[in-house]
Formats: C-alpha cells, structure tokens, sequence
C-alpha cells in the first residue's frame, strides 16, 4: 500500500510537515503497513517555502530584516536548484507578515514591506537568478512601496529629497525614479485575485484586518502610488488579478519587479511534481486547519482531491474542522475532524498534534477495508 501525504498547514497549530509528521505516527501506531511518501502543498501565505523545501533538495538561509512595524528581526528563505539556475523560495509573511506584529498595536499607516525587499536583496546577493515568492498573511497596506525603495527605487517629494520611510510619507511623494530595477525573474504565488482599488480592492476588503478605519484615506494613497507608477514606470497593473493581494504586494511586485502572479497551489504543485507523485500512489491524504464550503473554490485540499479523483485514486480529507456538506462529501472517499465535538478551539489548537496523530489511529481499521480493496493495491 503506497500513502502519500499532501496536507497543507493546520493555521495557527501546524506547518504542512508537522501535519505530516503527525499522520505519520497515527498511521504506524494504527499498525497501517505502507510505503509513505510525504509531499507538502501550500497557496502563497505561510508555509509556502517550506511545501518546497520538504519536497526539493534545497538550503535554508537566514537575514537581518525589518519587520513590518520597522523592529529587526531574522527571516528564512530557502534556495533550490531550478533548471539550471539558483532559485530563491520565499513568503513575505516572514519578513512582513501580520502573526510577526500581533503584539503591537496595528498601525497600518506606517506598515511597511521594507522587510521583504531585504529578504529579496539579500537572495539576489547570493546568487539568485529567480525569485519565487509566496504573498499571503501581510501586516501591510502599502502597495509594495516598502519592498520598491529597499529594492532602489527612489521616492522624491517636490524638493528632489528621498522619502526613506515609507509609506508613512507617500503622500508627499511627487515621483518616482525607475533607473533601479529587480534583474531577474520574479514569480509570485497568489491564489487571491482581487483589484488594487475599489469594492474589491486590498484596501476595502482585508484592510480593516490590518487596522485600517479610514477606507477613504487608505484607499486614496494606493491610488497616488498607482498613478505615479503609471506616469514615472509607464506601467499600470491597478485593475489586474492579485493587484490586490498582501496591501497591495501584488501590485508592486508587477509594477516594480515585472513579476508574474500564478496560482499558489498550482505553482508548488509544478514544482513539488505533485500530479506524478500522485500517480504513484493508492492513497492519498490531504486537509488543512478546516474543511469547510471555502475548500471548494480553489483551496489547496481541493486541488489534491480534484488531482487524485482525475488518477482514480483514493483520497481521505482530515480537517481540524469540517463543516460537512454533500458538495464537499462528494470530492472526498473520507472526511475524519481532528478536533473533539465537545473540546474548546483554543485547546485542540493547543494540542493539534497528538488530535491529529489520535484521529489517523483510530481510523486505522478504514485502511484495512476500504483502502485494502482498492483496485491498485
């Protein structure tokens, strides 16, 4: 019997390879006898790096950068080789992502992605030729003018002086320079597709979870800084899909690094060789903190199950949570809850291991029966 395991992370508990890990225990402790094969997914946001990492031979590098409220703080990026060529692998959540800053009071006037453009600059400095970020989970607002000018994309207000603490001072901002550019491939992992301004944009709808109140404000600064981008870089990316995403990142990794944006889980699927691990496989197990109706409009444990269903394959889906209905049923051969019916959130957050180990073992007896039956086993 060959299981693979392609769980996405538990939020707030789990990363992707601990979930893993913890499948692990629960299926040799059931006493289930299988080759495993552990293959991490992830979208954009956190965890992002490491679906890649566990997957590909890769090195972990570690760089002094500037959180998004401006403290010194380490952050980890890892480097692969790509065809041919040195890849860096990141997720701005490690540098400017909102979990970094949740012990401080929000203040998104003066968030800023100053952190990951460190992290960018520090990969290009060791040798990268392309750049592969992930962009979810952001403390910002600021539409990527942070990441620009550490990048050396230079804000002067209307004396020719550099605005060096941005966005804070934006709105000051008369131009932009543009004979500093990112010399390499940038591809970002977004699975948001949202606009950079407007009912749908970054800062209408995520940002009041960054501390925004004044809409009209916040909505008004993005716009100066896409009208500059278009009148100084002669580029206008406000309107297209995951301009949106991260305040705004996505905007300005398009407009600042000429990135492309694909989706999350499709681009660490290509990259993992996701389709052919799955095909090598009788079983698969996939699941993520939840399982719920959002699962079904491009989450990662769907992208699984839709892969394994395509390949005739067997496929379990374990959630911390699952809001079970007959659409979500219908993708999965199995949906198993991690967390007790009776037992608080806080606490099964608290001990999502060993729930998640517990509930694989007790489910053992599906693998002798069910799975046993499988035609390819």
């Amino acid at each position: 019997m060959r299981i693979l395991l392609a769980l996405d992370k538990f939020k707030g508990s789990l990363t992707a390879k601990q979930a893993s890990d913890a499948v692990t225990r629960g299926l040799i402790r059931g006493g289930v006898k299988a080759s495993i094969q552990v293959c991490p997914i992830a979208d954009g946001g956190e965890g992002f790096t490491e679906a890649v990492l566990t997957a590909l031979d890769g090195e972990w590098f570690e760089v002094p950068v500037h959180d998004a409220q401006d403290r010194l703080v380490t952050a980890s990026y890892a480097m692969i080789q790509q065809e041919g060529q040195r890849t860096a692998v990141m997720e701005m959540s490690a540098a400017s992502g909102l979990a970094m800053v949740s012990d401080l009071p929000l203040n998104p006037y003066k968030a800023s992605t100053r952190g990951t453009g460190e992290m960018m600059l520090h990969a290009l400095e060791n040798g990268a030729q392309s750049i592969l970020i992930g962009i979810g989970g952001s403390a910002t607002n600021d539409g990527g003018c942070g990441m620009a000018a550490e990048l050396g994309y230079r804000f002067v207000d209307e004396h020719e002086k550099t605005l060096t603490m941005l966005p804070a001072q934006l709105e000051q901002a008369k131009r932009i320079t543009k004979e500093h550019r990112v010399a390499c491939e940038v591809t970002v992992a977004c699975d948001v597709t949202n606009p950079l301004l407007g009912e749908f944009g970054a800062t209408r709808v995520y940002g009041p979870q960054k501390g925004v109140k004044d809409l009209a404000f916040f909505e008004s600064r993005l716009e100066k800084l896409a009208d500059m981008v278009g009148r100084d870089l002669g580029c206008d990316h406000r309107d297209e899909a995951g301009a949106g995403a991260a305040g705004g990142l996505g905007f300005g990794l398009m407009s600042f690094c000429g990135a492309k944006l694909e989706s999350g889980f499709d681009l660490v699927a290509d990259i993992t060789g996701l389709r052919d691990r799955i095909a090598a496989a009788d079983i698969i197990i996939t699941g993520e903190g939840k399982l719920d109706a959002q699962t079904l409009h491009g989450k990662g444990p769907m992208g699984v199950a839709e892969m394994a269903k395509a390949q005739g394959k067997l496929v379990i889906g374990i959630g911390g949570i699952i809001d079970s209905s007959e659409q979500l049923s219908l993708k999965f051969d199995a949906l198993w809850q991690v967390k007790p019916e009776a037992m608080p959130v806080k606490e099964a957050i608290a001990r999502a291991g060993e729930l998640l180990e517990e509930t694989v073992a007790l489910h053992a007896e599906w693998f002798m029966t069910v799975g046993s039956k499988h035609s390819n086993i």
